[in-house]
């Protein structure tokens, strides 16, 4: 059973969320809220005009639907006024900004709101400080920018374009708020996030250069950051949560080093590759133990993260991987996956291309590792948390050969592809009250693993939901890994 419908957006730097992750979370609002009598009638229709909108590619009336079907199920009304405020999105040209140079936005709509509107607008555009977390959300005002007139009513014809002077704005983190006025009335706003930072494009021309004379092993290291802004400029992905400062800064040590300072390198730490199909530089995370020293081979976890998350998602606290990893002795990578919904191959990625790219990366990332570090091949294990787990049974489907033992949590796939991964042992967890990815998916990929005769060992966590069930399971993972080691069967499974 597909659990997610997932509709890929059109890539405009800064100017949207993520559509997967806002669909994922109507999905889910719809999960936990009662429908009943007039709402599910409501929500049905709406859903019968998300599924044609879907069906036939518009995006921007995807977007309406959702915010629409969001109001409804918080219990509010669809109005105009709201109709036309998420029809709003800025579109800059930069969002790492170089605030010593004219900074350019444009006030747009993605589709044309129901509201009547008879005489020409106003927008009102303020900086403000960057509250955090994903998405564009806006603290307090850091400094007004000015009122701009005869805005159009039809912004899908004639985009507003508002230049605006960050010249004396510190180095940081902001949200550019632009409120579009009929008169004295605020009829919607949208905000687009930036990274404004004082000369950066000479800072960035410099690395460049340097990189030039840098040792072929670490020029990917060198060139990630301004590989980076300039792929958010072309609208590849959004600006994240990118630390411009401190990538350059880290950047430009490894340069200046004029040696390879990753050489005999223990502990957590960032790596980059060039990813020739993609034509990008492309980023990993590592753990590798304080006892590793080359004289020995090391287990290798590849650890894939779920949607929204991205390479150092697997390696972040709560998910309680790097200390059994350092006291087991087990080396931990973490793809990208190229893109922060990729799904690593699976047919739950409704972009091909995206979905091939993805599970290049994790397959590049993986003979990467191999060729650098001494490792195990009869201990080479792969795991994944949400889309991650998606992942690692798309992998573990196309690639059998390869693991060791495979440890989804919280995923889902078709039953018909365990016969693939038969005989490569796994351990599987999920929560029992899961509203994002429903246990179902893993009860029944079990079901079949026992019909098959796999070596399984289910973990359903009672009460647990989507997030909850990772790290305090952690430790079961590495106990069935450090149990397992490839068998010499391990890629015969029926394809």
């Amino acid at each position: 059973m597909i659990v997610f419908a997932l509709l890929l957006a059109p890539a405009f730097p800064q100017s949207l969320p993520n559509l997967p992750l806002v669909r994922l979370g109507y999905t889910v609002k719809k999960r936990t809220t009662k429908l009943d009598g007039d709402l599910k009638e409501k929500i049905d229709a709406n859903d019968r005009a998300l599924n044609d909108a879907t069906r036939n590619g518009n995006i921007g009336e995807v977007r309406r639907l959702i915010a629409k079907g969001m109001v409804l199920l918080n219990g509010g009304e669809w109005t105009d006024q709201l109709d036309y405020n998420s029809s709003l999105a800025l579109r800059p040209d930069h969002a790492f900004v170089d605030t010593s140079k004219t900074y350019a936005v444009r006030i747009e709509q993605i589709y044309m709101p129901s509201i009547a509107l008879e005489k020409p607008l106003s927008a009102h555009a303020t900086l403000r400080k960057f509250a955090g977390g994903r998405g564009n959300a806006t603290g307090e005002v850091v400094k007004d920018l000015g009122t701009f007139e005869d805005v159009s009513r039809d912004l899908r014809e004639a985009p507003y374009r508002m230049e605006l002077d960050l010249s004396t704005v510190a180095d940081g983190s902001y949200s550019v708020h632009v409120d579009v006025m009929d008169g004295s009335r605020v009829l919607g706003s949208a905000n687009t996030r930036i990274a404004a930072k004082k000369n950066l494009d000479a800072s960035l021309a410099a690395l460049e250069h340097e990189a030039q004379s840098a040792p072929e092993s670490i020029r990917a290291d060198v060139l990630y950051p301004a590989d980076y802004v300039k792929n958010v400029d072309r609208g590849r992905f959004d600006i994240g949560t990118f630390d411009i400062a401190k990538e350059l800064a880290e950047a430009g040590d490894i340069a200046k080093s004029g040696k390879d300072p990753f050489a005999g390198r223990t502990g957590d730490f960032k790596r980059h590759y060039f990813f020739t199909e993609a034509g990008e530089i492309m980023p990993y995370h590592l753990y590798v133990p304080t006892g590793y020293n080359g004289s020995k081979a090391f287990p290798l976890i590849v650890a894939l993260h779920g949607l929204g998350g991205n390479e150092d998602g697997m390696l972040r606290p709560n998910y309680q991987m790097v200390e059994p990893a350092e006291k087991r002795g087990y080396i931990v990578v973490a793809p990208m996956g190229y893109r922060l919904d990729g799904f690593y191959g699976s047919p739950l990625g409704t972009d091909k291309r995206r979905a091939a790219l993805s599970e290049q990366d994790v397959m590049h990332v993986l003979d990467i590792v191999r060729k650098n570090y001494k490792i195990d091949p009869d201990r080479t294990y792969l795991m994944g948390h949400s889309m991650g787990a998606i992942g690692t049974w798309a992998v573990g489907t196309k690639h059998p050969e390869i693991w060791a033992a495979l440890g989804p949590i919280s995923g889902v796939a078709d039953p018909r592809t365990v016969a693939s991964m038969r005989n490569i042992p796994e351990v599987v967890v999920h929560g029992d009250a899961d509203t994002t990815v429903p246990v179902s998916g893993s009860r029944n990929m079990v079901a079949e693993m026992k019909r098959l005769g796999v070596d399984v060992k289910y973990i359903e966590v009672p009460g647990g939901s989507h997030t909850s069930v990772p790290g305090p399971n952690m430790a079961a993972i590495f106990d069935f890994f450090d149990t397992h080691k490839r068998s010499a069967g391990a890629g015969s499974g029926q394809r």
